[in-house]
């Protein structure tokens, strides 16, 4: 009985699918593989790399000014310690270490704002990159979705929630990935960086580095909706 009900449920799935396949034409693609060819994600993590070698650099030298000056108000704790030291040079040295206090509370702003600022531009900029990326694949995939007639497009790229492809088993004449790649454009020029940031993640000014950005324009792409 159970293998009866067993069969009889599967025959039920099975006839939408069959009907689904008698009357829609369907076309697969590999976004992510579309993406990372495209000659503009090549060229802009190019771009992004020069320009968080900038922003590092520059990160890193207001981190060595602020452990300078970190160490300065440490040495004159120690000078204040001292029992020779004169009322007198007590209250200059004082003077001097709440000077370079009120300093050093200024660099540490300075320092976590250019880490948020710089990483609020940076995703803006790879947002733009990845939407303007997006937008030549799509009208590509939507040209030779004409040209061929279909009713579907399933992208075998995506991840289900098990991390597998929702797309187990695809006949080859299905695939029309190679065309849309050879339609790309040739030698196209990236949107240009103007700052790549990381993540602000600590109290501390030099807890991270802008060099350690959040995610670049090679990652993979939301998909187009045919």
């Amino acid at each position: 009985m159970k293998n009866l009900l067993f069969a009889a449920l599967a025959f039920t799935i099975a006839l939408p699918g069959a009907a689904f396949a008698q009357d829609n034409k369907v076309g697969m693609l590999d976004m992510d593989r579309i993406f990372k060819e495209h000659p503009k994600t090549k060229e802009a993590e190019v771009k992004f790399n020069e320009s968080k070698n900038v922003a590092k650099k520059e990160f890193d030298d207001k981190a060595d000014a602020y452990k300078k000056a970190l160490d300065d108000i440490n040495k004159i704790k120690l000078q204040l310690d001292a029992p020779a030291l004169s009322a007198e040079a007590k209250a200059t040295k004082g003077k001097e270490r709440d000077e370079k206090i009120a300093g050093i509370q200024t660099m540490e702003r300075d320092i976590n704002a250019f880490r948020q600022t710089r990483e609020q531009q940076f995703q803006q900029e790879v947002q733009k990159v990845r939407e303007e990326i997006l937008n030549e694949i799509t009208e590509i995939v939507m040209e030779r979705v004409k040209a061929k007639d279909l009713d579907y497009v399933f992208d075998k790229s995506g991840a289900s929630m098990n991390g597998l492809s929702p797309i187990l088993y695809a006949r080859e004449n299905y695939d029309f990935t190679s065309e849309v790649i050879t339609a790309l454009p040739k030698g196209a020029r990236a949107t240009t960086a103007t700052a790549t940031p990381a993540k602000a993640a600590a109290s501390s000014p030099t807890a991270s580095s802008p060099a350690k950005a959040a995610s670049s324009p090679a990652a993979s792409p939301a998909k187009p909706k045919p």
